[in-house]
């Protein structure tokens, strides 16, 4: 007795009559799917590889000023693509805002925590806010070049991001400090406001930035942030005359 067929069987006999002799194309492979957005892969982790650009751009920055550097140059001297540069800046705008906030406005806040924390004492604000000028030269060699360039200097690109954003509040603030001083009889009455702290960055910035030429310099090649620091804040407490001793 003959094997009854399934309903299933009986297509599938019919299909292959119908295709004879023909020979099977090997079916094509799928396209690979396109890369999704987002980092590009490999290096380091996302906040170091961010952290590297930064500092990359910081130290470009301050050696070519901003106008000069683009973000290609970053990129190639950072070690990465275009890419991924892109991918956390998009343009040079942005990036700039970034160290804005995440390497000046820290300073601005520093600058003003040494006025408040010694309110009553303006020779150890001025002294403090010295220190720290030179501690963060230390600690970011491109510190003292940049802000020369970038933020002194009237035509500097960060300087003016700097006032769109913030107006002139930071300055007007450290000049009321000042006059406040002036008026309560604890600072000298013939020092004038505005002036002050541009003299704390000529005291501490300019040389900071200069020592570097100085290593083929016999008299000064020893000079370093120790010694650039004790020489500001000598200037600052003891000022220009011979010190008085005690009997």
């Amino acid at each position: 007795m003959a094997t009854r067929k399934t309903a299933r069987q009986i297509v599938e006999t019919a299909g292959t009559a119908k295709a004879g002799t023909r020979t099977m194309k090997t079916p094509p492979k799928p396209a690979a799917a396109p890369r999704r957005p987002g980092r590009p892969t490999g290096g380091l982790s996302g906040p170091e590889q961010r952290e590297k650009l930064l500092n990359t751009a910081l130290v470009l920055f301050a050696r070519h000023g901003i106008v000069d550097t683009t973000l290609a140059a970053i990129a190639r001297e950072a070690g990465v693509t275009p890419a991924m540069l892109h991918y956390y800046f998009k343009t040079r705008e942005q990036l700039l805002d970034v160290l804005i906030d995440e390497r000046f406005v820290p300073v601005r806040k520093a600058i003003s925590g040494a006025f408040e924390d010694n309110a009553d004492d303006p020779v150890a604000a001025l002294a403090a806010i010295a220190q720290r000028f030179v501690d963060l030269a230390a600690e970011r060699p491109w510190f003292p070049s940049l802000w020369i360039r970038e933020v002194i200097s009237d035509a500097g690109l960060l300087r003016q991001r700097m006032r769109d954003r913030f107006k002139d509040a930071h300055r007007k603030d450290e000049i009321q400090w000042i006059v406040r001083w002036q008026k309560e009889g604890r600072l000298n009455p013939d020092l004038e406001p505005a002036l002050v702290f541009p003299t704390l960055l000529g005291i501490t910035l300019l040389p900071l930035a200069a020592s570097t030429s100085w290593r083929s310099d016999p008299e000064r090649r020893q000079i370093g942030t120790d010694e650039i620091a004790r020489h500001a804040i000598a200037l600052l407490t003891d000022g220009m005359g011979a010190r008085k001793t005690k009997r």
